[in-house]
């Protein structure tokens, strides 16, 4: 490395904060070319673990749609610093881990009021008296709560004390997609099989067999958990009752295209179902805009075969 880089590269990581070294980085990659800039970065990454041992270590590789990346860097945009998406997808997640609640974060122990302990204790006497039987143990619940045990109830019930309540958005969008799914499957179960067979044609390759296949069970199980209360609990969209709901890969994305069409039509649908067209039109947002031209490419290949 030439001597006036090495004077450069110790300027910008003696002197820069983590933003500004991004961004003086990024001016050294024009200026000495991208050896350098790998010097930089492993030299101020090196400085880094010198002066906070918390330095980031651990990596993961993420793929985002198109859209999302343009997001991001509208946000980098208006930030001071400029950061580059990496630093940019850290800052944003730390946010939003600060504002759900971070995961990294130890549940607030169990806390039982006196007034709260002679009731239960009370209960339990009268479980005792009428012998009820059932998945909650009267004997150990009043040993837990004699001995100040209390978190030895989070343990054995967990069921009960997770933490977890689920999202209000994501209920609404739950919602959305039942709707959406039900009136789909109606309107195209009252189609012709003249038009069934163009809805196929025309929807290519998610024409054939319109049918809701629920959520990711991985990276979507909030989901599925709220659909599965409302199909088999409250009885709302019975349709879909019995159903695995586990579609075993991701669905969000690409429900809100769908959604995003759907939600004009929606609001004319009192007393009718969907016409083909408009159902076409709602099972073709389900291809990724991305493989939009690819589809139409081989459907032109094939029609002049």
């Amino acid at each position: 490395m030439p001597n006036y880089a090495i004077r450069d590269l110790v300027w910008v990581a003696s002197h820069a904060s983590r933003g500004t070294t991004h961004a003086a980085a990024a001016l050294l990659v024009d200026y000495y070319g991208l050896n350098i800039v790998m010097s930089v970065q492993q030299y101020v990454t090196e400085k880094e673990s010198w002066m906070n041992p918390q330095v980031m270590t651990e990596r993961f590789e993420m793929r985002l749609s198109p859209a999302t990346v343009d997001e991001i860097d509208a946000w980098r945009a208006l930030q001071s610093d400029m950061p580059s998406r990496s630093e940019a997808v850290r800052r944003l997640m730390e946010q939003g881990l600060a504002a759900a609640g971070s995961v990294r974060r130890e549940r607030p122990p169990l806390r039982i009021g006196d007034g709260e302990k002679l009731i239960i204790l009370m209960l339990c006497d009268l479980f005792k008296k009428l012998k009820i039987t059932g998945e909650i143990d009267p004997e150990f619940v009043e040993q837990a709560i004699y001995g100040g045990h209390y978190w030895g109830l989070a343990w054995e019930y967990s069921g009960i004390f997770h933490g977890h309540e689920d999202s209000e958005a994501v209920l609404h969008e739950v919602v959305d997609v039942l709707d959406m799914w039900s009136f789909l499957e109606s309107g195209y179960a009252s189609l012709s099989k003249k038009q069934k067979d163009r809805v196929a044609a025309e929807a290519e390759p998610f024409g054939k067999h319109v049918e809701f296949r629920g959520f990711d069970g991985n990276g979507e199980s909030e989901y599925i958990g709220i659909a599965r209360f409302l199909i088999d609990h409250l009885d709302r969209f019975t349709k879909f009752k019995g159903r695995e709901l586990n579609a075993h890969l991701p669905t969000i994305d690409t429900h809100r295209r769908m959604l995003s069409v759907f939600g004009p039509i929606r609001r004319t649908m009192a007393g009718r179902e969907l016409a083909a067209d408009e159902i076409i039109e709602i099972l073709q947002a389900m291809m990724h805009p991305s493989r939009r031209p690819l589809a139409k490419d081989s459907k032109k290949e094939g029609s002049t075969r």
